[in-house]
């Protein structure tokens, strides 16, 4: 009888020893199968910077046309209107297209006078302030234009504020289409992240696997100038000298981080 129940026993231990073992290997399998995974690979990583130096293609400046007057509106707004088209058509004498020319800002306002508030009493009620009285009305007009052949800006320039603009400002150089540019640079930014992934594998004895990610980033500055930021008044300037204007270079800059798996 004693005989029976220890192998009873014994089978009942065996058979869960057994169990364990088969639930430890597929433990060991489901951590050795995740640990296979793409996700799970060990990697690193190489930056590369690519740069190209470019010469602008297009400058842009923006003036401005202020006019002030009493309180008949559409007379100041005829006036205004008028100086802003004898500038227009005298910029597109210059071979700058209607494209290129855009108006920026229209603005409206009106002007006031403001009266000193009267003596008050002393322990006496107080005196009210006159209020503030609409004079006239100012109107400001604000045009975006686009020059593309850099030979004719400084006498664009020129003759912008000799036809009436009060303000001429914010000349600026750019590229117009820097897809070209950005693709050499980012060419070129790939190439020195391969370079440096090889040179980081030597170093540290090790294999390059392959690429599991690019990510990229850029930053191209826009450098400007600056020309009669404010001009109070043109009147009588029978012709102003054209200013000599240089569009210098623009750099286009394209970062680059590669991600490796590692062999």
């Amino acid at each position: 009888m004693n005989n029976e129940n220890t192998k009873k026993y014994l089978n009942i231990a065996i058979i869960i020893a057994m169990l364990g073992f088969v639930y430890s290997v597929w433990i060991y399998a489901g951590a050795y199968s995740r640990s296979i995974q793409p996700s799970s690979f060990r990697s690193f990583s190489a930056s590369g910077e690519g740069k190209i130096t470019a010469i602008p293609d297009v400058a842009q400046f923006t003036f401005s046309v202020i006019t002030e007057g009493g309180k008949d509106i559409a007379k100041i707004q005829k006036e205004n209107t008028g100086k802003v088209n004898n500038i227009i058509d005298f910029v597109k004498s210059k071979g700058v297209e209607a494209k290129d020319i855009k108006t920026q800002n229209y603005n409206l306002e009106p002007r006031y006078q403001y009266f000193s508030c009267p003596p008050q009493p002393l322990g006496g009620s107080p005196r009210p302030c006159p209020p503030a009285e609409i004079v006239g009305y100012m109107i400001s007009q604000t045009v975006l234009v686009k020059i593309r052949d850099f030979g004719k800006i400084g006498e664009v320039l020129a003759g912008v504020v000799e036809k009436g603009a009060n303000n001429v400002s914010q000349l600026s150089f750019a590229i117009d289409d820097l897809t070209v540019y950005q693709n050499q640079a980012r060419e070129e930014a790939i190439r020195k992240a391969k370079e440096k992934a090889e040179s980081i594998a030597e170093a540290g004895d090790f294999g390059v696997g392959k690429l599991l990610s690019i990510d990229e980033g850029g930053v191209t500055p826009i450098y400007g100038y600056d020309y009669l930021k404010a001009v109070p008044s043109v009147a009588g300037v029978e012709s102003l000298p054209s200013p000599t204007i240089e569009p210098g270079s623009q750099e286009i800059t394209v970062n680059v981080i590669l991600r490796y798996e590692i062999k």
